[in-house]
Parts: structure tokens; sequence; C-alpha cells
């Protein structure tokens, strides 16, 4: 087999010369002892050149999967992607490249991910200088010296408290959120295009967090790098997203501009997230709402509106039929027969609606 020729830093898309990363139809399915999971279902979807595109959406629902499968470090042996599934970087599609391209010419130098836990991430019988250097001796001509020296110089930028220091120190000396700088250190090495942080500060307080996210956002004003944030926390979509990305059962149910999902939704799941994050300016003592149910099994799919059964706005043809997305600008569109022309309004609908 000939081996697919790449050129990472000739830029070809579509249909617009700023998208850098375009994901079309990708299926990803898990073969497990309880049965064949359709995990992500034809999700498509395009970043463009500096952007910040924020995914949430409940434990389970697909983000951290497709965040994976863009980095091609989906679980061996038990993962599929689908065949007509294709991840364009700058328009190659690399789910064509051979293993040992994607790991000398892709992860790391082109593509780069921050874990959502770095205490399994990193390795207990390396230094973290030694960690960090290896990223830049793997995709650099630098000799081990130079790599230790630009290391420091990364934790350096990445604020890290007393970093000749901590160069010396093993992971488990540090604390958590030294970790997750060191994390960002690590991704930020050979000057990624495209970064993905798979929930970077769920296991950090929230002051921490909150440092976290704006030293991401410093980082990626100074280099130019697009973002891929999943997240469940609407807060910080909200702070960081230019773009925000709903997903439920595996499938991008809204997606649109920050001001468009926070000010106009319009879809009956991306409202209940909305409602179960507390508000500062709410004045009353009603409990927190919370979304009755649980997500399908995606052992076997929904056939029609996966979000159907927990909705309080469903229709007849909710539970028989799968809507298709449908545009309400040109950069907002969501999958829900509420967008119908002959749809009724959501207000004159009931839960269990027979409409």
């Amino acid at each position: 087999m000939n081996e697919q020729k790449t050129n990472f830093d000739t830029e070809t898309s579509r249909d617009d010369s700023d998208v850098i990363l375009d994901v079309r139809n990708l299926d990803v399915y898990l073969n497990t002892y309880s049965g064949r999971i359709h995990a992500v279902r034809d999700v498509s979807f395009t970043l463009k050149k500096g952007e910040t595109l924020v995914v949430v959406g409940e434990s389970g629902c697909g983000k951290s999967m497709t965040a994976r499968a863009i980095m091609q470090l989906l679980p061996e042996k038990i993962s599929e992607v689908g065949e007509r599934s294709q991840i364009l970087f700058n328009g190659t599609d690399i789910l064509k490249m051979p293993e040992k391209k994607k790991e000398t010419e892709l992860r790391g130098k082109y593509i780069s991910m921050i874990f959502q836990d770095p205490t399994t991430f990193l390795n207990p019988t390396m230094t973290v200088g030694e960690q960090i250097a290896e990223s830049l001796l793997l995709h650099s001509k630098m000799k081990k010296k130079e790599a230790m020296e630009q290391a420091l110089s990364l934790l350096k930028m990445v604020k890290i408290t007393n970093p000749e220091k901590r160069i010396r120190q093993y992971p488990h000396e540090l604390s958590g959120g030294m970790r997750q700088r060191v994390m960002i250190a690590m991704a930020l090495a050979c000057e990624p295009k495209i970064l993905i942080a798979d929930e970077p500060t769920t296991a950090l307080d929230v002051t921490t967090q909150a440092d976290i996210m704006e030293l991401i956002r410093e980082l990626q004003e100074k280099m130019g790098t697009s973002v891929i944030l999943v997240t469940h926390d609407l807060g910080i979509a909200a702070e960081v997203g230019d773009r925000i990305q709903v997903m439920y059962a595996g499938e991008i149910i809204e997606t649109g501009t920050k001001s468009e999902i926070f000010k106009k939704a319009v879809h009956p799941y991306t409202w209940a997230l909305m409602k179960s994050v507390p508000s500062a300016q709410s004045q009353t003592e009603e409990k927190l709402y919370s979304l009755k149910g649980t997500p399908p099994d995606l052992i076997a799919p929904p056939k029609a509106c996966a979000f159907a059964p927990r909705c309080e706005y469903c229709m007849g043809i909710c539970r028989r039929l799968h809507p298709v997305m449908a545009a309400e600008s040109e950069s907002h569109s969501a999958g829900c027969w509420l967008m119908h022309p002959d749809a009724p309004k959501p207000e004159q609908l009931g839960k269990g609606g027979t409409i």
C-alpha cells in the first residue's frame, strides 16, 4: 500500500480558507462484552484558525470520544471508526495516515491534547523536565540539553512557581494545579495548530480552575492556536467559547455562536442544561432544576429523537422519526422537530405531548 503524502502546512478545506479541521460523518463504535456501542453517531463540524469551539453535554454523550477520535487515541482492539468517516486536517484525512506518521508528524506536533486527569497521564518514573523534553526530542532536531532549556522556558510560560525546582521534580511531588500546568506545557511544546482540552479543570478547585482557563486563553491568543474545549460546565463555555456545540447520545443536537446558544437556544435539551446552572441573579429559594431520566442505551440507539423520552415538549413525531439538523441562522442550527414550520409553539405543549 502506498503511503499517503501529507503536507499539513498547506491549508486547504471544503468551503472556507479559515477552516483548519473538518470532521465529516464521524461514527465511532466500541465492541464490548455487552454489545457494540455506537458511541459517536454521524458527527460533522468544522474548526477555524484561532477559534475556540466548546463541546458540552452530559457524561457519556460522546464528547471525549470525539476528541480522542481526532487525536487517533481511541481504545485499542475494541474501537472502530465508520468507513465513511473523515477527519481532515488542512485537507489531509488523518484517518488514512499510517500509524507511524501519526506519532511523528501529527500528535504533539500539529494536534495536542490536555487530558482530564494529569495523574494518570504523566509518567511517575520521569521528572517533569524529561517528560516535556521528550516531545521536543521526538518532533524537532533539538539535542537533550537544548530540549531541557526549552522545557524550563515552557514551565515559565505556563506560570508554574519556582520552575527551576519543578523541572527536576516528579509528578507526585506537585499539586493538582501544577500537574495540569505541566500538561499544558507538554501540549504546547511544539506550538501545535490545534489544542484539544478534555475537561482540563474537572479535578481542580474553583480558583485553580479559573487560573487554568485564563492561562489557556492567554496562550491561545499568543500562539494563535485553535482550541476544542470539552466540558460539562456551561459557565466555562460562556466564558471562553466562540462557538458552542451541544452533544447528546453521541450526536450534535445544537450548534451556534456563544450568543446564539445562550440567548436564542432552540433545542429543549440545551434549555434543560441552562436551567440546571445556578444563577447569581436568582432571588428565589427554589430547588435547582434537574433533568429527569437517563440518556439512551447506545448499544441499540433510538431510531427517532434520542431525547424524546426525557423531553417536556415531546410530540408524537418525536417518537417516530429522527429530526434533521435545521438552520435557525447561518451559524445556528439544531436537530429538533419544534423547528418545523408546522410545529406548535413550545408553550402550547405539555410534558408527553401527542401532537
